[in-house]
């Protein structure tokens, strides 16, 4: 019997990699409408991807509350499982292994949003599988970070951090993220009714990075520092450079994510090899082997 997933942000970063994973895999793909009527249209689906974000960086105190609202009524009315995208903000500046048994400790406002967020879909009791992910590298460079920042100058021999270039930072290559929520959303029956699942993805430090480009696109690779002095001259002029300079602990925090559960649970799970992953963000005039499908699905010949 065929089913059916309901995405909510189809446009953006996750919607649009988890509609595609979930067409692959041979469900009825539901897109949500913004500004319509939610758990109207959640009526018949089994699972709710939240893909949704607001659209400015500095919103979220207003936002996140009132889109998981909508999305519990939707799930409560239609019974369906939703699937969350957490993030690594709830655990704050103290860095090490991060897993689903790490106190949360956030040391900002987004990481409370964060946590009061998770803390809602667990207390309504409708099954949630909360699937966590590092820094996200979007193979259709749509405005994440390893693409704006990080990879953005390779074609230059620079690669940019934001940090600290010997603190390991997790990433999840979205496409591999994708696929893991249709397996965990496959085997919904088989989990309880609040899941906390880190995705493991790749970890990697910017040092290392710059090593691995220099490899892959055979030139010289020199590191940069991002110029935060520069964005503290902008922001008492823009709200959304104020937002994203209090996150500016994160690069210089050293972590990962666990793998164990993740591994206990989708133990065949094969994720894309870490050069194709990390060349899938760099702009396409680059590597000469890089082939961006429409899809936005990069793939880099060998």
């Amino acid at each position: 019997m065929t089913q059916t997933v309901l995405i909510l942000g189809g446009s953006g970063k996750i919607g649009k990699h988890a509609a595609e994973a979930f067409w692959n895999a041979g469900w009825t793909v539901r897109h949500y409408k913004r500004g319509t009527d939610m758990t109207a249209q959640a009526q018949g689906v089994d699972v709710i991807v939240n893909g949704l974000n607001p659209p400015k960086y500095n919103d979220w105190a207003k936002n996140i509350p009132a889109i998981t609202s909508q999305v519990i009524a939707a799930a409560q009315s239609s019974g369906a499982t939703v699937i969350v995208p957490g993030n690594v903000y709830n655990f704050g500046d103290k860095g090490g292994i991060w897993d689903e048994t790490t106190p949360q400790a956030p040391v900002t406002e987004k990481g409370h949003i964060r946590v009061a967020m998770e803390a809602a879909y667990r207390d309504a009791g409708v099954q949630t599988i909360i699937l966590r992910a590092g820094h996200f590298i979007d193979p259709g460079q749509d405005g994440d970070a390893y693409s704006m920042v990080h990879v953005a100058k390779v074609g230059k021999g620079v690669v940019t951090t934001l940090g600290d270039p010997d603190a390991m930072q997790a990433h999840a290559y979205l496409p591999d993220w994708a696929r893991a929520a249709v397996k965990l959303a496959a085997m919904r029956n088989d989990l309880a009714r609040f899941e906390d699942i880190p995705f493991p993805g790749h970890c990697f430090t910017m040092n290392q990075l710059r090593d691995e480009m220099a490899d892959a696109l055979g030139k010289p690779m020199k590191l940069s520092y991002f110029p935060w002095w520069l964005m503290a001259f902008v922001a008492p002029f823009n709200e959304m450079i104020r937002e994203f300079r209090k996150m500016r602990y994160l690069p210089n925090t050293s972590h990962q994510l666990g793998h164990e559960k993740f591994d206990r649970l989708l133990p065949d799970f094969k994720p894309t090899d870490l050069r194709t992953a990390l060349l899938s963000g760099v702009p396409s005039d680059v590597h000469p082997n890089k082939v961006v499908h429409a899809s936005g699905q990069a793939i880099v010949a060998q």
